[in-house]
C-alpha cells in the first residue's frame, strides 16, 4: 500500500488578502459618527439581556468591528492634528515677557 497525501493534486489554500481600511468592507460605517451612534446602540440592546445566545454573539461582534473602526478613526484624526500642529502652531513669546504677566493678571 503506497503512502498518499490527503490532499494530493489539490493546489494549496492561499489566504485571501484582508483590506486595508474598514471602509473597503461592505458593512463599513458611513462615519465616526455613525459607527459611534451604531455601537451605541449595540451596547444597549445587549445591556437589555433580552438576545438569544446567536444574536448577543453576533452583536458582540459587529461591536468589536465597529471599535476597532472608531479606534482607527481616532488614530489617524490624532496624527493630522500633530501633523498641523507642528506646522502651525508655535510657542507665543511676547517681548519683554508681557505675555507672562497678562496671563497672570487673569481671573
Amino acid at each position: 500500500m503506497a503512502f498518499q497525501e490527503p490532499h494530493a493534486g489539490l493546489a494549496p489554500r492561499v489566504p485571501l488578502p484582508m483590506p486595508d481600511t474598514a471602509s473597503e468592507t461592505p458593512d463599513a460605517p458611513a462615519s465616526f459618527e455613525a459607527a459611534l451612534a451604531e455601537l451605541e446602540s449595540i451596547v444597549s440592546t445587549m445591556e437589555g439581556g433580552q438576545l438569544p445566545l446567536a444574536e448577543s454573539l453576533a452583536a458582540y461582534k459587529r461591536g468589536a468591528a465597529l471599535l476597532q473602526y472608531c479606534q482607527t478613526a481616532l488614530k489617524d484624526a490624532q496624527q493630522q492634528v500633530q501633523i498641523l500642529e507642528r506646522g502651525v502652531l508655535k510657542v507665543f513669546a511676547a517681548a519683554g515677557g508681557d505675555a507672562a504677566a497678562a496671563r497672570n493678571d487673569e481671573p
